[in-house]
């Protein structure tokens, strides 16, 4: 299961770096992760502390805290921010949703490091949290901040129905947990997977919370039916872009590389040319996308 910036580099690679890695983001996209980074993380200890029990049993919450809080450069809370602010909205009213997609995220970490799954005893340079916590606290934190997520959407007032609609299907059996079962069954076959399977395993299990990331993101910022579904697009095609990246960067399905390579052009001038419909207020993802671009060129 591969995740943002968690690249072990082959050295026989072109690149000393991970292509589609923060530090090399236009300086306007660097800004605003640095610019939202603490917002973020201040919202998500708040909606964790407002859910603690007295004396923290088996110290529940400060295992939440410590897979939600960790490093990471929170690369889908500050898209549902920038959706926001590119439908006229207030960066703070996309807070509750910042929070409620990172630990979501948090949450499919959790149980993808499990021993049932990936039994991985490292992410991000620390140990997973049934490794520092337990296998079963590990299972009641990724359950906790599920339900935390949804809880952080409540906020968003009337807007909140439309809200809990879109994360409930795009991070539901239909679209996320499909795609880690195709991953899981597709683990168990042998031979080389196909690009077209491998592309749908990306959709649901990356391109659907990013989707959800802009539209909510936008839900917050008052978007009209239009500009949801233009955001709803833009989140798909940059997910999927950033998966085929990630595999690239981190050597996985290296005879899918050219291909891979050609989709991320594809997706990102898709989601470039979404970005340019929604006005001159995108220019955050309309960066992001120029971006990914340029990641697949260079390659």
């Amino acid at each position: 299961m591969l995740h943002f910036l968690e690249v072990e580099w082959v050295s026989s690679y072109k690149h000393s770096v991970p292509t589609i890695d923060p530090g090399t983001a236009p300086q306007v996209v660097r800004d605003w992760l640095k610019l939202v980074r603490p917002e973020i993380d201040q919202a998500i200890a708040r909606y964790i502390d407002a859910s603690q029990a007295e004396g923290d049993p088996g110290r529940l919450c400060e295992a939440m805290r410590y897979a939600a809080l960790g490093p990471g450069k929170r690369l889908r809370p500050a898209l549902s921010m920038a959706a926001c602010v590119t439908v006229g909205g207030e960066r703070s009213a996309a807070l509750p949703v910042a929070a409620a997609i990172e630990m979501l995220h948090a949450c499919t970490l959790v149980h993808d490091d499990l021993p049932a799954i990936d039994n991985d005893a490292i992410r991000r340079g620390q140990p997973t949290v049934h490794v520092e916590f337990g296998e079963a606290i590990a299972i009641l934190v990724g359950d906790g901040l599920l339900t935390a997520a949804f809880g952080a959407l409540s906020d968003l007032g009337p807007r909140a129905g439309d809200a809990v609609s879109v994360l409930a299907r795009r991070a539901g059996a239909g679209e996320l947990l499909t795609g880690q079962a195709r991953d899981l069954a597709t683990e168990q076959t042998s031979g080389a997977v196909p690009f077209a399977h491998l592309e749908q395993i990306h959709r649901d299990k990356t391109g659907s919370l990013f989707a959800a990331s802009t539209e909510i993101g936008g839900i917050a910022g008052g978007a009209s039916a239009r500009q949801r579904e233009l955001l709803s697009g833009f989140g798909m095609a940059i997910g999927v872009a950033f998966q085929h990246a990630d595999d690239r960067d981190d050597g996985d399905f290296a005879e899918h590389r050219d291909a891979a390579n050609a989709r991320i052009k594809t997706l990102a001038t898709e989601a470039e040319n979404l970005a340019t419909e929604l006005g001159s207020d995108a220019t955050i993802l309309a960066e992001i996308a120029r971006w990914y671009r340029r990641s697949g060129e260079e390659w």
